[in-house]
């Protein structure tokens, strides 16, 4: 792998755990401990893992389209992930940073549909990097649907 390879994919990789490591300075806390919450909820030692893996997955997800294409030909999937990528950190900040669990919920929708998006238009520009996306994909529907059933329950 070439020199020029291995920075864009810490560069890629960076940014992502980056924004995670900032969304992460929005923690439950008490308040979110207190909230009712479905049955199904996992218990709160997984999401750093699963966040961790899903963000070093999306890294890597990037890299391969600007790896393959070029920045000049990924322009569009590599701006629509950054726009994903801005909404993920925001959805945290919404959430447990200003506890608006019904205006987290429409921000996750948002975010779902451009993850979707990134998920197509890396898949058409590198089917791994389309592979890597999906199981994030995955985890921000059941987040969504998480989210709007502990809104429903706390209302």
């Amino acid at each position: 792998m070439a020199r020029e390879d291995i920075i864009r994919m810490v560069i890629t990789v960076g940014l992502c755990l980056g924004v995670g490591f900032i969304a992460g300075r929005f923690e439950p806390g008490q308040w979110y401990r207190e909230l009712a919450k479905p049955s199904w909820t996992p218990p709160g030692w997984i999401f750093a893992p699963v966040w961790i893996t899903l963000y070093i997955l999306m890294g890597l997800a990037a890299w391969l389209v600007w790896r393959k294409a070029g920045m000049s030909a990924a322009a569009i999937p590599l701006a629509i992930f950054l726009i994903q990528l801005l909404l993920n950190g925001l959805w945290s900040y919404i959430f447990f940073g200003r506890h608006e669990m019904g205006l987290a919920f429409a921000e996750i929708i948002i975010l779902w549909a451009f993850i979707l998006v990134t998920m197509i238009l890396f898949w058409q520009r590198q089917n791994l990097a389309g592979i890597f996306i999906l199981p994030y994909f995955l985890w921000v529907s059941f987040a969504a649907f998480l989210n709007y059933s502990i809104w429903q329950l706390n209302k």
